[in-house]
């Protein structure tokens, strides 16, 4: 059977010919409107119809300079967080005709370098990276390329990368301060990661460092409601006297409750639960999750803003501080005696 020939896309020559205007007029019809008389405007926008024609992107950003695209290197997608964050930035950027392109790095600094590298060929103008910890070979390749960038998820306005997110450490102590307040002595912290993920490492350093009564008994487990359920295991094996889970996620906490309830145990009588991050289904959970709410929706939309304003006004990025809020519901309580 003789093979198909893929159809020819119909280009702005085409177009041009069919309505007998010349290119430069097709490409104001494009891009400037208003410059171009409403009869050849109709005419041509009829014959764009017609042709099934579809500007193309590479032609515009050879035409202009620009593709006018924003990349976000994100540890993973599978995540809450980076869920929520990816749909502030693309909506922000949006508002301003820029277009975003995400690559996970799995928090490898090999595979964040390679994922930059493959962005720029296909034209990023700007990025977004996650924690302020990479690489000295991807900061030298951003530095060499000049383009503008933004780190998320974490709050140091001292730092070089203007950063724009949350004080892990301050989160933390929220978290902590509110356990100390009902009573806990003994409180058990699963957490994601801290290779390569600067944000658990902080957290996870600050409750170490704390002058408190409680003791904390720290572990790592898979950022997910799988790892919060193994995580409730792993408490009874090595903490057994904990009254209280500390999440550093909120998915992590709707594991752990699911876990203790497989248990027979109950939240919060027998054992309080805390997340951190203030998912918009933690408050529909039995019982509702207190948690730490991160403005993470906020983050995505401030940092589309900022290399918005960047790319088109040259003006740097400054950092930009999100407040931590405790908020408290009906899965912690107060220790049982």
């Amino acid at each position: 059977m003789p093979e198909l020939e893929p159809k020819k896309r119909n280009n702005l020559r085409d177009v041009a010919r069919s309505a007998g205007v010349s290119v430069a007029t097709v490409s104001r019809v494009l891009n400037t409107p208003k410059q171009v008389s409403p009869a050849t405007r109709d005419r041509v926008q009829q014959v764009m119809k017609e042709l099934r024609f579809v500007p193309s992107a590479a032609a515009r950003a050879i035409n202009s300079g620009r593709t006018r695209m924003v990349a976000a290197l994100l540890p993973t997608l599978d995540n809450s967080i980076y869920a929520r964050v990816v749909d502030g930035l693309e909506n922000r950027l949006a508002a301003f005709d820029l277009s975003l392109i995400v690559a996970q790095t799995h928090d490898d600094p090999a595979v964040e370098l390679a994922r930059a590298r493959q962005l720029v060929d296909i034209g990023a103008e700007g990025f977004v990276v996650a924690g302020i910890t990479h690489s000295a070979e991807l900061l030298e390749f951003i530095d060499h390329i000049q383009v503008p960038i933004v780190s998320i998820s974490y709050y140091a306005p001292d730092h070089f990368l203007p950063t724009i997110g949350y004080d892990n450490a301050e989160a933390a102590r929220i978290a902590a301060r509110h356990l100390e307040e009902l009573g806990h002595r003994t409180v058990f912290v699963p957490h994601g990661p801290t290779v390569g993920n600067d944000r658990m490492r902080t957290r996870r350093a600050t409750l170490d460092a704390l002058e408190t009564p409680m003791q904390f008994h720290f572990c790592e487990v898979p950022v997910s409601v799988e790892g919060g359920a193994l995580a409730v295991d792993l408490m009874r094996r090595d903490a057994p006297d904990a009254t209280a889970m500390l999440c550093f996620g909120d998915v992590l906490a709707m594991g752990a409750i699911s876990g203790l309830h497989q248990h027979g145990m109950r939240v919060p009588e027998d054992v309080s639960v805390m997340g951190m991050e203030d998912l918009p289904s933690s408050a529909f959970l039995s019982p509702a999750l207190t948690s730490v709410r991160l403005q993470v929706q906020e983050m995505g939309e401030r940092a589309a803003e900022a290399i918005a304003r960047w790319l088109e006004h040259q003006e740097r990025a400054e950092p930009v501080y999100l407040k931590s809020e405790l908020i408290a519901r009906a899965s912690t309580g107060p220790a049982p005696r």
